[in-house]
């Protein structure tokens, strides 16, 4: 039997209210929810989970550091909604949050000849990149 999907994926982040405030913000009105807290494995802090669709996203402190795109770890993740209109809105409230935008929505890119696909890509408080995506393709 076939796998359903990933289910969660935690986030070590430099200020969690600060990152559940951006992407409330972000993804809130697509269906965006307050999940649970729960205290971690090791006991020292608790992680915040935010729902959308299935899956679960955690919020944890971080030890320290500095997130670096294209450094080994998370290159991006997406959050796939059901229409064009939806990518737009995510990125004005994006915009009108003070958020930082690497690419505005558009229907093509050079890496995917798929007229259906129209995405935008931003950076999180952290510099973790972020795509809000309608693809029409059935996977």
């Amino acid at each position: 039997m076939p796998g359903r999907g990933i289910q969660h994926i935690d986030l070590a982040v430099a200020d969690v209210d600060r990152s559940l405030a951006f992407y409330r913000e972000l993804l809130g009105p697509l269906g965006l929810k307050d999940f649970m807290r729960l205290r971690s494995y090791r006991g020292t802090e608790d992680v915040v989970y935010l729902q959308f669709g299935r899956s679960f996203i955690g919020f944890r402190p971080a030890d320290g550091g500095t997130y670096r795109h294209y450094d080994v770890g998370l290159e991006h993740f997406a959050f796939q909604v059901d229409t064009r209109l939806e990518v737009d809105e995510a990125h004005d409230r994006c915009l009108a949050a003070g958020g930082r935008i690497e690419s505005p929505p558009e229907r093509h890119y050079d890496y995917i000849d798929d007229d259906d696909y129209y995405a935008f890509f931003a950076f999180d408080p952290d510099g973790i990149r972020v795509e809000v995506v309608y693809d029409a393709a059935d996977y």
